[in-house]
């Protein structure tokens, strides 16, 4: 059951609950532009030391080059394509050596090759390498470079309602993900069988979401994975915390400059999120909406 939380601007949080400094460092992928770029330049804002990366060298080093020339001198470049795992280890190695380790993870960076109200599927296995596959290497290969400090480390993962279990309506599908011990290797699985799906042209008889499907697979993996990678630690008792956020309807690129609200309202949110005093910071939820209030449920 959805409950209703107030989230609060950082900016007015009491010192006392002002956890970060200058030396907290966050990463954020896909940050060139969008949400990506607005989450940057708000944590920056804040004075955390914020790392953008961006597949494209020149565009990433533009956007961090605009936002120093607003006095913005914590932001620094490195170029990070999550669909490739030589970038993801020559990221993870110059992230430690530069900095010794990271505080806060954004994965932002997502792809959709879809109009508002186009459905094709052509490009599917990109969608799901750059939209899941990537975040979870991407996480993977940073998580033993995490500062498990008593402020606990944080991941935020960027996703869509669009991925949300009852958007399945294959009922094994389903049952596979809603069980309690799901694993990394069963995502995967369910992940494969879409993909064969498409290759076969026998995707749309499958019970698979019918609106942006790939998009919506890829989301639906990585919400899975969240709560599996939140569990983990919790049964671990690492001090990390894995939640989601799902930004709502934004004008972006994605989807052609439409939407409700623009990518500094959603990264408002997101950034709230992520630096909640760790007195108050859950684990396994999937935050929707954005403004003041949002919604919150459990993975």
């Amino acid at each position: 059951m959805e409950t209703k939380q107030l989230i609060s601007s950082p900016a007015s949080l009491p010192s006392s609950t002002r956890w970060w400094s200058g030396d907290t460092v966050a990463v954020v992928t896909g940050a060139n532009k969008g949400i990506g770029f607005a989450v940057v330049k708000r944590f920056a804002e804040l004075g955390l030391t914020v790392v953008l990366t961006a597949r494209d060298v020149e565009r990433g080093g533009k956007a961090a080059e605009k936002l120093r020339d607003q006095g913005l001198h914590n932001v620094e470049f490195f170029p990070l394509d999550v669909s490739k795992a030589d970038s993801i280890k020559t990221f993870a190695s110059w992230l430690e050596t530069t900095f010794g380790g990271l505080d806060i993870l954004v994965n932002n960076a997502g792809v959709s090759f879809n109009g508002i109200q186009e459905n094709s599927v052509e490009f599917a296995e990109t969608v799901i390498r750059t939209n899941f596959e990537g975040p979870k290497l991407v996480t993977d290969s940073l998580l033993p470079l995490f500062r498990l400090s008593p402020s606990s480390s944080r991941i935020l993962n960027i996703s869509s309602r669009l991925g949300s279990i009852n958007k399945v309506r294959n009922h094994e599908i389903r049952a596979t993900l809603e069980d309690e011990r799901l694993s990394e290797e069963g995502i995967q699985g369910v992940v494969n069988m879409f993909v064969e799906d498409v290759k076969q042209g026998r995707w749309q008889t499958r019970g698979w979401p019918q609106i942006w499907t790939d998009y919506s697979v890829s989301k639906l993996a990585l919400n899975a994975y969240s709560r599996v990678l939140a569990k983990r630690f919790q049964l671990q008792g690492t001090r990390l915390s894995v939640n989601c956020f799902c930004p709502g309807f934004t004008r972006t690129s994605l989807t052609g400059g439409q939407g409700t609200h623009s990518p500094d309202a959603a990264a408002q949110v997101a950034v709230s999120l992520a630096l909640l005093p760790p007195h108050q910071l859950p684990t396994a939820r999937f935050f929707l909406g954005f403004g003041p209030y949002n919604n919150k449920s459990t993975l």
